[in-house]
């Protein structure tokens, strides 16, 4: 992701692959017959030339003049609307002007910006603060002070040139210097709703580009998607910042690019960059050129593709959502029921006898109502083209060490050359990726994507997608996988008070809170589901978006009906990581979808206080921390948790988080905590004193103890738990965390492979760990485990804890062990989808229905005791909810021996043992048994068990 070096070598006509690579050149505009023609104020002072350069530094009393060269390195002003800039410095009796330069020359010196300006205007220091209107859009800036601008200003024309703002003291020297952040007037004065991209008609077809900075914008054409020169290059015409051309329809089918010559704030030049259409639809291979794809096009969908609507999986309420999230590749890669050409690709999911299709339909069956699909759109890290692909010798690895260094080193040796990687590296958010497609150029992704969509609907699963929007992969006029950031530079970036980009994601902050970047966001989710009848979008980063473009997006894709739209947009459902860092933080930028700012939205949101009392720790903590499931207080590893008392007090707090997770984590849900007071969710602490609960209907919450990110979970278990234990303990203990999310009220969330005791080999971060580490088996044959050392780079500093683990054969299941794994994944969603009780709509219902049995500071510890309880038909009180069942109970037991616990509120209750556990193959979970005299429940060491009332009505 680092920028390119700058060459002296000019930018041919016709930009290639191969060129593509260099960086633009220097574009000298107004010296030759071909520079634009618009007009600037009229200068009132005159120009003075003097070289310059610029850099950041506050007020001061003598400013060194090498801090003021290069002060225009930064961007520390803001010009938030037409007739206002703010910037953090004041001098009393000072004067302030804003200074133009059309082909970016501008220099500064102790004397100001004294050489180089075309335009030369006097700002006037406004009093009182900043309008309310600014401060909602810019939070961040509160304490900044107002400069007003003419009235008569063209500000629009100036927006096109090099802009600094100077101040300077009574005496007439420049004490300082900075560019000027532009989104907020390019919103007040650009922001535009009509056709964006290519717009197809039975006649033309035309292109449209948002590009208000730009000076010069061209479209080249070609007939091949690599090489050759433009058949035609045709010039855009700009109207209040869109530039517009139309073309034959002959031009479908055609690839292009876009040249747009426009200033850029990183190089203070104006820069000739070469892009694609940020509303691109198809793309040549690893996205050099923009294909022109009409996916309305007969020819690009599946057969009966227009009927998908009405033949997609039936969803009464999200409450009735079950989540198992899948890499493409992870899925088909390593399965040898597909063909070698399919593997790892869309169409391995059309598959219908694949090992890996029919587990599917086994999740389906029992279930799970929607695949989450990691990243799909096209992403950098993986080259589209296969036969550039580099591949170790997993014979050669096969025969290594369980726990040698030498796999990860031949893996990482070729891990950005190879296939793989998780595809959090977004370039353009709206096309479907190239190398999961047979053929990256042309419209095969498109119609491959559409049959991936199609065949998982067909076995009962709705599909979701995986979107970045937070961050991109690059930035800068140079950067090949750069897009944005060349059309309208320093708009689509969040930036920091200096002007630099925000890196807090990982790399390359977008902005939600700029106009057209919202737009965007929201007219990709629309053309995914509307153009790919995508059922579902889980967030990444959510809490990097602002809540306002959250809301717009549900709005507009909830506003989509099959009538209209061929979609039923009130099934959409969308989620995502609502975490609450970097600079969005505490409303930082706005007020941001972060998990407490959401409540009432509807909009879910992941819950890890549940996933770390569950585990234990957290990602970010020691590793052999224990939790709930893993061993705390009641079987130590040997980590020091403190005394005895402290363990103990840390196990019967993870237990309420526990509980507050399984009423689905809602802010005003009420129960006894291990104290023995009522409490509320939100008066349930996490460590930091942050409260646990935060939500406000059940869908709000997605609940889960593993996903892609960090360990497996069998990993995790394998880590945490005593080395002298069993692989059937930890088998037992995989299962029970399982359950405890399946059980619960809200959305459940499965990592692909919990259920089959998925194993990286203990590594924490597998996003580039190649096939090697991310092997899945639909056969059952192997878990992946001890196939040598995790990557280097994440996880070195925990070789000393993973080496010993690796190296004992113990730790590896066996066939029986994953079977035994599926099947009790499989009667869990059984048991769920058995009674509407497990899926209750709304708090109230959670409130009335839901109680904790084993609770208070007399409680047995490790043990959960949760009942659930229904109406009857014609009698006052709760309504009947289940044909079936008038009351559940379900006791967690994470005591590595038996427990017996008795509750009043069970006496005399008819109660049983779930007939899915009476059938099942599991001949542990069987011994569970209950005695109704007393109330007592005997459950079984490390066992979920779940026992019914059946009505006799």
């Amino acid at each position: 992701m680092s920028l390119l070096h700058r060459y002296p070598v000019p930018i041919p006509l016709s930009p290639t692959r191969h060129h593509k690579r260099l960086p633009c050149q220097r574009l000298h505009l107004f010296t030759t017959k071909s520079r634009p023609s618009f007009a600037l104020p009229s200068l009132s002072t005159p120009l003075f030339r003097h070289p310059f350069r610029c850099s950041s530094m506050s007020v001061q009393e003598d400013t060194p003049t090498s801090q003021l060269q290069d002060s225009l390195l930064q961007s520390r002003a803001y010009w938030v609307n037409k007739s206002l800039i703010a910037w953090n410095v004041d001098i009393e009796d000072g004067s302030y002007f804003l200074y133009a330069s059309k082909c970016a020359s501008l220099a500064v010196t102790v004397d100001g910006i004294q050489a180089g300006y075309d335009v030369k205007i006097k700002l006037k220091r406004a009093g009182g603060p900043l309008p309310a209107n600014v401060l909602e859009k810019f939070p961040h800036i509160q304490d900044y002070g107002a400069f007003e601008l003419p009235s008569a200003l063209d500000a629009k024309t100036l927006l096109k040139c090099q802009l600094a703002i100077a101040i300077f003291r009574p005496d007439g020297r420049c004490c300082d210097a900075t560019g000027l952040q532009l989104p907020g007037v390019l919103d007040e004065l650009f922001a535009y709703a009509g056709p964006l991209g290519a717009v197809f008609s039975e006649e033309a077809i035309s292109l449209y580009l948002w590009a208000p900075t730009a000076q010069i914008v061209r479209a080249f054409l070609y007939r091949e998607p690599l090489g050759g020169d433009p058949f035609e290059i045709v010039p855009l015409e700009e109207v209040e910042g869109v530039w517009t051309a139309k073309g034959p329809k002959d031009w479908e089918g055609c690839y292009y690019v876009y040249e747009v010559c426009v200033y850029h704030w990183t190089t203070l030049q104006v820069e000739k960059c070469y892009a694609n259409d940020p509303y691109s639809r198809g793309l040549s291979s690893d996205g050099w050129r923009t294909l022109l794809v009409n996916l309305n096009s007969e020819a690009l969908k599946p057969e009966e593709w227009d009927k998908l609507a009405d033949e997609k999986p039936h969803i009464k309420s999200f409450a009735d959502i079950s989540i198992y999230e899948l890499h493409i590749r992870d899925f088909s890669a390593n399965d040898g029921t597909v063909p070698p050409d399919v593997r790892g690709g869309y169409e391995a999911f059309t598959l219908q006898e694949s090992a890996g299709v029919q587990h599917l339909k086994k999740l389906s069956d029992a279930g799970i109502t929607h695949v989450h699909l990691l990243p799909t759109y096209q992403f950098a890290g993986v080259d589209d083209e296969k036969e550039k692909w580099k591949f170790v010798d997993v014979k050669k690895l096969e025969i290594l060490p369980p726990d040698s260094d030498e796999q990860q080193f031949q893996i990482t040796a070729i891990q950005n050359e190879d296939g793989y990687n998780w595809g959090y590296n977004p370039v353009l958010w709206g096309v479907p990726k190239g190398s999961y497609a047979s053929n990256p150029n042309g419209p095969s992704r498109t119609l491959q994507f559409r049959k991936m969509v199609q065949a998982l609907n067909k076995i009962g699963l709705r599909v979701v997608m995986d979107v970045v929007y937070n961050h991109l992969h690059a930035s800068g006029p140079f950067d090949e996988n750069s897009v944005l950031d060349k059309i309208v530079p320093g708009y689509y970036l969040r930036r920091n008070a200096d002007g630099f980009i925000e890196h807090s994601t990982c790399i390359n902050n977008t902005a939600s809170e700029h106009f057209m970047v919202e737009r965007l966001i929201v007219d990709d989710l629309l053309c995914w589901a509307v153009d790919y009848k995508v059922d579902g979008f889980r967030f990444d980063l959510m809490g990097h978006i602002m809540k306002r473009t959250m809301l717009k997006a549900k709005a507009a894709l909830h506003g989509l009906s099959k009538e209209r739209d061929g979609v039923d947009g009130s099934c959409v459902y969308i989620y995502g990581e609502g975490w609450d860092f970097g600079e969005v933080a505490k409303n930082g930028r706005g007020i941001n979808a972060c998990q407490f700012n959401l409540c009432g939205t509807g909009i879910g949101s992941f819950n890890d206080r549940v996933r770390d009392a569950i585990l234990g720790g957290s990602p970010f903590g020691h590793p052999l921390q224990q939790g709930f499931a893993t061993g705390l207080y009641l079987q130590g590893n040997g980590h020091d948790h403190g005394t005895q008392a402290k363990e103990k007090l840390m196990l019967a707090l993870s237990k309420d988080h526990i509980q507050v997770g399984m009423a689905a984590n809602l802010r005003d849900y009420v129960f006894t905590n291990h104290e023995g007071n009522e409490v509320k969710g939100s008066e349930v602490l996490t460590y930091d004193g942050s409260p646990v609960g935060y939500a406000l209907c059940p869908t709000e919450t997605v609940n889960y103890v593993s996903a892609h990110d960090n360990e497996t979970l069998f990993d995790i278990v394998s880590l945490k738990t005593p080395m002298s234990i069993s692989v059937d303990e930890r088998c037992r203990m995989n299962h029970l965390a399982t359950s405890t999310i399946a059980l619960s009220q809200g959305v459940p969330f499965f990592h692909c492979g919990d259920e089959l005791l998925r194993s990286k080999s203990l590594d924490r971060d597998s996003y580039n760990s190649g096939d090697w580490f991310n092997r899945l088996d639909f056969t059952y044959n192997d878990n992946n485990w001890g196939v040598g050392l995790p990557p280097k780079e994440k996880n070195e500093k925990n070789w000393p804890l993973i080496k010993p683990r690796l190296a004992d054969p113990s730790f590896k299941p066996q066939r029986s062990n994953i079977l035994a794994a599926v099947d009790n994944f499989l009667n869990l969603l059984r048991i769920r989808y058995s009674s509407p009780l497990f899926r209750l709509k709304t708090a109230n219902a959670i409130q009335e229905r839901v109680r904790f049995l084993n609770t208070g500071p007399s409680q047995i510890p490790g043990v959960i005791a949760m009942s659930m309880e229904d109406g009857h038909e014609g009698v006052p009180g709760l309504t009947q909810l289940d044909p079936i069942y008038s009351y559940i109970a379900l006791v967690i037991n994470s005591c590595p021996s038996e427990v017996s616990f008795a509750s009043p509120a069970l006496r005399a209750k008819a109660l049983q043992l779930h007939p899915v556990q009476v059938m099942s193959t599991d001949e542990v979970v069987k011994t569970s048994s209950f005695e109704a005299s007393s109330g007592c429940l005997t459950i079984p060491a490390r066992t979920t068990s779940v026992f019914v009332e059946p009505r006799n009505d």
